[in-house]
């Protein structure tokens, strides 16, 4: 059986990161399976974690009023779930629900913040790791409003 480690190791995200920093950051996670329609965060409720998804789709939904639950992004394998804990007041700002089974790799974020406050290097490395994929996500996002845009006007 492979511990939380050896998991981190073969996730995108550790790729490059030294052994001191895996197994420093390794320490606040744990290795969780989700079932089709399990809830990873809930939008408005406290933001206390974040997720690097193994096998699996989470869908990222959020309330549209008059339309209901609209999904607006699927993460999956290889991909990181959950931004919100690095940011004050830590509230999810979306759902995350897995659509089919999910294995992920799940992080406590209070214990990980303590661990970058405390180390600046480690949180330099985090910030590496999360900011590319959120800068992506930004430039889909306002792809995709673009296109919304030139379809109202056509």
């Amino acid at each position: 059986m492979k511990d939380i480690a050896d998991l981190l190791r073969h996730h995108p995200f550790a790729e490059g990161l030294d052994e001191d920093t895996l197994s420093l950051i390794a320490g606040c996670a744990k290795n969780v399976v989700l079932q089709p329609g399990d809830y990873l965060h809930r939008e408005g409720a406290a933001a206390d974690s974040f997720y690097l998804v193994r096998h699996g789709a989470v869908a990222l939904e959020t309330f549209v009023p008059g339309r209901g639950s609209f999904t607006f992004l699927t993460v999956k394998s290889g991909e990181i779930l959950g931004a919100d804990w690095l940011i004050p007041p830590y509230r999810s700002s979306f759902d995350a629900r897995a659509i089919e089974l999910t294995r992920a790799i799940a992080f406590d974020g209070k214990c990980l913040r303590g661990k970058c406050e405390a180390d600046p290097r480690v949180g330099y490395e985090m910030m590496k790791r999360f900011i590319p994929p959120l800068v992506k996500r930004l430039q889909s996002a306002r792809m995709q409003a673009l296109g919304m845009y030139d379809a109202a006007n056509a």
